[in-house]
């Protein structure tokens, strides 16, 4: 269920925004949360539906922004067991055809850090190096391909995240869309992959085991 939302939004087709709440079964045991589109929210969890909903109808917040209140978030979070990690913008980008237009060489090493982080959190993992910076595709919630760069603080401020966010849409297997998350804080981020052309979509709060 949550597979067809991401992709319809993947394609600009949202929820309705009548300021309703979707319950949808989690995809599988690592994956639970909170989506929040235009005065929609759907949250993906193996708890009672109804549960949620008069969670979330106590939350005092808007009720627009309720979904995505501290205090929704944090009983979900104690009711799950599990701990909030962060609120981030979510984004989604086409697959680009051709080669990456900086030269990357693959990371074969399962060791490395970046990597070892991203299989917290996602499956069939893959990752790509150019001097100063690293970027990391995987299979993520409910399947999705998502990416994640990080740039080296010397070599930071000359385009390199956009470059690689780039990078990462002709690495995309085909017939994909490419998800990535940004904390709204981090506008360098926000901005290069923007600039890379991932559109927003929503905003997304994960509930984890592995905080990171």
């Amino acid at each position: 269920m949550l597979e067809k939302i991401l992709a319809k939004a993947a394609g600009g087709m949202f929820p309705p925004a009548d300021g309703s709440v979707t319950v949808v079964p989690q995809p599988n045991e690592r994956e639970e949360g909170v989506i929040a589109f235009s005065a929609h929210a759907v949250v993906f969890t193996q708890e009672d539906p109804e549960w949620v909903r008069k969670a979330i109808a106590i939350a005092p917040a808007d009720p627009l922004a309720a979904p995505m209140s501290p205090f929704f978030l944090s009983e979900f979070a104690e009711r799950t067991g599990r701990a909030m990690n962060t609120i981030d913008l979510l984004t989604v980008a086409d697959r680009l055809p051709g080669e990456p237009p900086i030269p990357v060489q693959p990371i074969e090493d399962r060791e490395h850090p970046r990597i070892a982080r991203a299989l917290l959190f996602r499956d069939d993992v893959r990752a790509w190096s150019v001097p100063g910076g690293v970027l990391v595709l995987g299979r993520g919630v409910a399947g999705r391909w998502e990416v994640a760069v990080e740039v080296d603080p010397q070599a930071r401020g000359r385009g390199l995240g956009r470059a690689l966010a780039v990078a990462a849409r002709h690495l995309l297997p085909e017939g994909e869309h490419l998800w990535s998350q940004q904390t709204p804080g981090n506008v360098t981020s926000v901005r290069a992959f923007q600039a890379a052309g991932y559109r927003p979509v929503g905003s997304e709060a994960l509930l984890v085991h592995h905080l990171g």
